[in-house]
């Protein structure tokens, strides 16, 4: 019969974490150790947006067609590779980053039931909520980011000239380090609707609160997306500026 972990001691809820931990370590460089090995496969889902043919540019080339717009031309922009050794680590940190998210839903699972016991009916009823939703958030921001922002942000950024004399050439470290650092950053500002409800739940905000200081959240939005931008263009700016500022809304409409 298995103990209850209420009655555990203080080392023996450290063998419970350590075990824990271990497991998740296991199947996060287990997933790692697969997607390296589909190497072709990986890299034509992480690559995939450098291409015209991506499905965000089908998709705006179609719209334009639909309304009788000349859509966006076709774009060609050259990766390459200046480091010795820069392709094959690039290769595990890609894996690496594809494992633990592959393995993010049975690493969240862990986490929870590790913490689950320490609390009390009702707070379990909200932790379940909160862990529930704040990954499906962090999901969609990263999907947003990998669909949307980045896409359309490497396009404009890739193929933006000074001069047709100056041939645009992206090192894979910059394409890579952008994209992984995006679709983190967006991930993080889509738990904006979560923390915003717990704030409202703690009596901190209300919706008429947001409602009155609606213009100086603008202005903070754009500070905060101007800090976390990886580039330093106002189209990017402009991009990561208009999702946190819809989740603002959103937020509004959650704890209203």
């Amino acid at each position: 019969m298995e103990k209850d972990t209420n009655q555990l001691t203080f080392w023996e809820h450290l063998d419970v974490l350590r075990d824990t931990v271990i497991r998740i370590v296991v199947v996060a460089v287990l997933a790692a150790v697969v997607a390296f090995l589909f190497k072709d496969e990986l890299f034509d889902l992480v690559l995939a947006p450098k291409n015209s043919d991506f499905v965000t540019y089908r998709l705006i080339q179609r719209v334009c067609m639909a309304i009788g717009v000349e859509g966006p031309d076709d774009f060609s922009v050259q990766l390459i590779n200046t480091g010795l050794a820069e392709q094959f680590v690039i290769h595990m940190k890609t894996a690496m980053c594809m494992g633990v998210l592959c393995a993010s839903p049975y690493i969240i699972y862990k986490l929870f039931r590790f913490v689950l016991p320490a609390l009390y009916d009702n707070e379990r009823k909200y932790a379940l909520t909160l862990v529930g939703s704040g990954y499906v958030m962090f999901m969609v921001g990263v999907a947003v980011s990998y669909f949307l922002i980045f896409p359309l942000t490497f396009r404009f950024l890739g193929t933006y000239q000074v001069s047709g004399d100056v041939a645009n050439m992206v090192t894979l470290q910059s394409y890579m380090s952008t994209m992984i650092m995006m679709c983190i950053t967006l991930g993080i500002v889509f738990e904006m609707p979560i923390i915003v409800w717990i704030m409202s739940k703690m009596g901190l905000v209300s919706a008429s609160f947001l409602r009155n200081y609606r213009r100086h959240a603008i202005v903070a939005i754009l500070v905060v997306a101007a800090v976390i931008t990886p580039t330093s263009d106002v189209f990017t700016l402009l991009l990561v500026s208009l999702p946190m500022y819809l989740l603002f809304e959103f937020s509004i409409l959650i704890i209203k």
